[in-house]
């Protein structure tokens, strides 16, 4: 029996990383199985709404991250932000869920009450119960994308098992749980069906995935059956733990064209003293044979890395030792995160010693050591033909990905629209011609 239409809006906001991201997707798709009407990220409604739902309205689902302090402070911001249009009378109802509503719950009632319901990452049935909708076990791994239709962030797993000293990660989102692989092929099948050429896969640790379901990494399996998949021609893996990394990935890698020539490994440093201190479970020396091992078994492989300064204990000596390592092994991408104090985690208990201002300054210096790096590697590539993945068109570009690129954190290229035309969606092979710290410039080849 067709369900009847309701007469009020979801608005979806989200906030944080592409977990969240899948989160708000898969709750678009349950309303969306619910008959009701929902938007993500859309702007606040300048116009006042009546109150009621016999008079229609929306209803703002704000999908919240709480990593770190920066994040917390956006998230909350953004919840106030709409409990004030809620007491202008612009929306109906706010409710709050992800990772800040499931960590700071209670003090969240208590600080913001105005808000209409607080619900945790694992509550989504409790959720939509209060929208006026069933969770749908029939939708499970079906979901509204809200990524250009050419591409998809695909979750593995949830929740992590291990204890960085920093990490608020498993206070939030639980131990790891890995999804069966059945169900990821599934989804992967049903993204296929949609248009979706690419996928991302993504968890808080790649590595770790099926230990709990099969008794062992089966992320390479997990790799190859998805190769199988007709009409995924890119898979892409994010956010791989260094320790006990299996090299089994790589060979998997070298099995199939369609698993991209790319890691996303984060490192978080390179001086034992703060690796011990953060918990990593690996040393400055066994880290580098693996950098090593990596790029001898998979020429060509973009590395991407995180690292994380101002960890309590971090010496300007730790500091220099971290610069020469990543002058040394020059990764094709980095991004710099300044450590955040995080009760719970388990280096809350130490002194966080190293100024605001030390850390502004540490992280500024990576980076510009790392954009000099990334100018010098983009030069050798001026020349050279890439198979590119286009995005969208924007002013006097069409601009796309290469295999070696991630949506909005890797370059980009780019492609004068004047002189050149390609279909959003489509791959093209790019003859680069120019390029500069974080863009490629080209002209298509036929």
């Amino acid at each position: 029996m067709k369900t009847k239409p309701h007469n009020y809006k979801v608005n979806i906001i989200t906030l944080g990383c592409s977990k969240n991201l899948v989160d708000s997707e898969v709750l678009l798709g349950q309303l969306k199985g619910n008959n009701i009407s929902a938007s993500h990220q859309s702007d606040v409604p300048e116009a006042p709404l009546s109150h009621g739902r016999g008079a229609g309205g929306e209803v703002v689902v704000i999908n919240t991250c709480g990593f770190i302090e920066t994040a917390k402070e956006e998230s909350i911001n953004t919840i106030l932000q709409y409990v004030d249009e809620k007491k202008a009378g612009r929306v109906e109802k706010v409710f709050v869920t992800g990772c800040l509503s499931h960590r700071y719950k209670n003090d969240l009632e208590k600080e913001i009450p105005d808000v209409d319901g607080y619900f945790g990452t694992l509550e989504l049935p409790g959720l939509l119960k209060r929208l006026g909708a069933d969770y749908k076990h029939e939708l499970i791994g079906e979901r509204v994308l809200t990524t250009p239709q050419h591409y998809a962030y695909l979750k593995i797993s949830e929740g992590c098992n291990r204890t960085c000293a920093f990490c608020a990660i498993p206070l939030m989102r639980g131990q790891h749980v890995s999804k069966p692989m059945e169900s990821i092929l599934t989804e992967a099948k049903h993204l296929a069906s949609q248009g979706v050429k690419e996928i991302m896969l993504i968890a808080q640790e790649l590595t770790y995935y099926g230990l709990d379901l099969y008794k062992k990494r089966t992320l390479p399996d997990l790799l190859l059956q998805l190769s199988d998949v007709d009409g995924i021609e890119w898979i892409r893996l994010h956010y791989a733990y260094p320790n006990k990394f299996p090299l089994e990935i790589l060979d998997a890698m070298n099995r199939s064209e369609k698993i991209c020539k790319y890691l996303d490994i984060p490192l978080q440093h390179i001086s034992n003293n703060v690796l011990s201190g953060m918990r990593r479970q690996i040393t400055k020396e066994e880290t580098i044979v693996l950098v090593k091992t990596i790029r001898d078994k998979v020429p060509g492989i973009a590395l991407r890395t995180t690292m994380l300064v101002g960890f309590p204990g971090e010496t300007e000596k730790d500091f220099e030792e971290l610069m020469q390592f990543v002058e040394e092994t020059r990764f094709d991408r980095l991004g710099v995160f300044t450590y955040s104090h995080e009760e719970g985690t388990s280096g809350y208990s130490l002194k966080d010693d190293v100024p605001a201002q030390v850390k502004k300054k540490r992280a500024e210096e990576l980076m510009s050591l790392q954009e000099k790096i990334s100018f010098e590697l983009n030069q050798t590539k001026v020349g050279k033909t890439f198979k590119t993945l286009f995005d969208r068109k924007e002013g006097d570009y069409f601009i796309g990905r290469t295999e070696f690129d991630s949506p909005e954190v890797d370059n980009e290229v780019l492609v004068n629209a004047a002189d050149n035309y390609v279909r959003v969606g489509d791959f093209a092979n790019v003859k680069i011609t120019r390029a500069e710290e974080f863009d490629l410039y080209g002209d298509i080849r036929v």
